[in-house]
């Protein structure tokens, strides 16, 4: 059932990404972690603590603040710390039931790992984000100090308070994710779209002819092209 979840999950981001990819500037990665490939040895040396790390996934783009002697902090979708207080078993690298389960539960840690660890074999970006904030860094120690006091246990929010979230809020002093702001815009381009409402009548008029016309299927078969159709 869990690969199942985890299957859809990430065919819903694919679609996603391709719709997006048609209407707004790329984006660069994959949320959090991708176990397809063993991680590598990244040189920690050219990093500075308070640096910002970036790395690029397959939908989305994974963040992190360098704290010094190659380790990273980063928010990742977590069930584990809800479920148990064993520091050693929360601090093991986290598998993908453990990051679905998260999601799905909404929690997450912030958590310390090596910089091989978090790249997971991926290349990092340094202080790319900088470029387009709309503010300036604060000083390096005051973004690594604020990255180090937010470890442990925190809630999660897919869009609103993501890995992004939490680099913005240590970096800038304030927790902004544009990728978040590029999903939305994409749903509410989907949601204006005319042809969802007919898509969504077609669905409810299909499910009561297979199903038979009852309150369990009429009623979202209606309601829903409704709310699109007063949405649009």
């Amino acid at each position: 059932m869990l690969d199942t979840l985890t299957f859809l999950l990430e065919k819903l981001f694919l679609l996603a990404h391709i719709k997006l990819s048609s209407l707004l500037p790329p984006l660069t990665a994959r949320c959090d972690r991708d176990a397809a490939s063993p991680p590598a040895a990244a040189p920690p040396l050219r990093f500075r603590r308070g640096d910002l790390l970036e790395v690029p996934r397959t939908l989305f783009t994974h963040f992190g603040i360098y704290l010094g002697d190659g380790r990273v902090a980063h928010l990742i979708p977590d069930v584990l710390p809800a479920l148990t207080g064993d520091a050693r078993r929360v601090q093991e690298m986290v598998t993908n039931a453990r990051l679905l389960l998260g999601v799905l539960s909404k929690r997450a840690s912030v958590r310390v790992d090596s910089v091989e660890d978090f790249a997971y074999a991926a290349g990092i970006l340094l202080n790319a984000t900088d470029r387009a904030a709309p503010r300036a860094p604060l000083p390096a120690e005051e973004v690594a100090r604020r990255a180090e006091r937010l470890v442990g246990s925190v809630a999660y929010s897919l869009l609103w308070n993501n890995c992004e979230h939490f680099v913005t809020h240590c970096r800038y002093g304030a927790a902004r994710s544009p990728q978040s702001d590029q999903f939305c815009e994409w749903l509410k381009s989907l949601i204006r779209d005319q042809r969802s409402v007919a898509l969504a009548a077609l669905l409810g008029l299909a499910t009561m002819a297979c199903l038979g016309v009852s309150a369990g299927t009429a009623l979202p078969g209606v309601l829903l092209p409704f709310t699109l159709w007063m949405a649009s």
